[in-house]
């Protein structure tokens, strides 16, 4: 019964994954490819920028929906639509001929991309609790956290062997891989008995109580917080790679590499530790391992006459590490306090994650990944600014715990 469980468990877990892959993955492969969609079309670097901007704001406006929908829908009826979705959309992508047409259907695949993603959390959840939904969160982060490692990898090979359109008919033959799997493999885990309407006002209270909840906030920050200091290299990922390590299109391996093997270990740690090591020392050994990385970027941008790998990427192995250590066990923190409203819950923490990256895309990236110690101060404040908020989470826990009963 045990092996059965656990094969059921890398079952759950290897699909999941798959599906929470393609919208981060559709980030990433394309940037290998800016300088030559920037000279087919006579866009500078700040308009590529918008490229992975126009997909984060409109991945993030509709992940407020997607979750809504699949508790009142049913959670694999919304996935196999935002899936149909994001395939035309990728055809759109490849076939356009001019900037205006690319933004618009990078546009219509944020809107579709983040299905997989935010409503896989909720269909763990449904099926697992305790320890094993945080093995299971954790796996899954673990696999999760390969897309966007490897998909500048995968568009820096695509571009060699044909052009920038090649990466998104990739991207076509994946969610279409993805489609059929889904239609034949993932049970529907949110039985119609246990649906919500759809009625307006009813959603817009849920979205309400949710959003002032200052325990959602604390956490949902943390979290959002944490990834961004992650995600503000992976973003300026071009600039990094090409201007400041003076690599090549081929070479983008020595940026996600340290960083899936970080996310990697860390998820798998996070994993293990369940059941054997409680949520909260977990975290605090998770912020111990950012703490370190912080400083060291800091130091060594601040002090090396010319950045050079593997030196330049050692920091972003060891906050990845404490971010997949940390993540899983905030993510469920949330779904464990809504136990109706789980893709909702999903959804708004996906949108609090996704418009801090949307910010950092558009904004923050492009100020601060002119140095590498710009971007390094920078992934140091969003560490920091993610450890208050847990030290604030853990100070009102305990506060509430000492407050005498009424």
């Amino acid at each position: 019964m045990k092996a059965s469980k656990q094969v059921s468990l890398r079952r759950i877990a290897a699909l999941v994954a798959g599906l929470s892959m393609f919208g981060p993955f559709a980030i990433d492969a394309v940037f290998p490819a800016f300088p030559q969609i920037g000279a087919q079309m006579g866009a500078d670097k700040l308009a590529m920028q918008q490229v992975i901007s126009v997909y984060l704001l409109t991945y993030a406006l509709m992940s407020l929906v997607h979750g809504a929908l699949s508790d009142a829908l049913g959670r694999k009826r919304v996935i196999i639509g935002g899936l149909v979705v994001f395939i035309l959309a990728s055809i759109g992508c490849a076939l356009s001929r001019d900037m205006g047409s690319l933004l618009l259907f990078r546009g219509l695949q944020g809107l579709s991309a983040g299905v997989g993603y935010i409503i896989g959390r909720a269909v763990i959840r449904d099926l697992y609790d305790g320890d094993d939904a945080q093995r299971l969160m954790s796996q899954v982060s673990m696999i999760f956290s390969i897309a966007p490692a490897i998909a500048p990898i995968i568009g820096g090979w695509l571009l060699g062997w044909s052009h920038w359109q090649g990466i998104f008919w990739f991207l076509v033959a994946f969610s279409t891989l993805l489609l059929v799997v889904t239609c034949l493999w993932l049970p529907e885990t949110h039985p119609p008995q246990a649906r919500l309407s759809l009625r307006p006002a009813r959603l817009a209270q849920d979205y309400w109580s949710i959003a002032v909840n200052p325990r959602f906030l604390r956490l949902a920050l943390a979290g959002s917080l944490g990834f961004g200091g992650l995600f503000l290299y992976i973003a300026s990922a071009p600039a990094f790679i090409l201007d400041l390590l003076h690599l090549n299109e081929q070479q983008f391996a020595w940026l996600f590499i340290p960083t899936i093997g970080g996310m990697a270990l860390g998820a798998y740690a996070s994993g293990r530790a369940a059941g054997r090591i409680a949520g909260a020392r977990a975290v605090r050994i998770g912020y111990a391992f950012m703490a370190v990385a912080a400083v060291y970027n800091i130091a060594y941008n601040a002090l090396a006459p010319q950045m050079s790998v593997p030196w330049a990427v050692l920091a972003l192995t060891l906050n990845s590490f404490g971010v997949a250590l940390i993540f899983p066990i905030l993510s469920l923190a949330i779904l464990d306090m809504y136990p109706r409203q789980r893709g909702t819950a999903s959804s708004m923490q996906a949108f609090s994650t996704l418009v801090t990256n949307a910010v950092i895309a558009g904004v923050l990236s492009p100020l601060l990944s002119r140095s590498g110690l710009s971007l390094a101060i920078g992934a140091a404040l969003f560490a920091l600014g993610s450890g208050l908020m847990w030290k604030w989470e853990r100070i009102s826990q305990r506060a509430q715990r000492n407050t005498p009963a009424a």
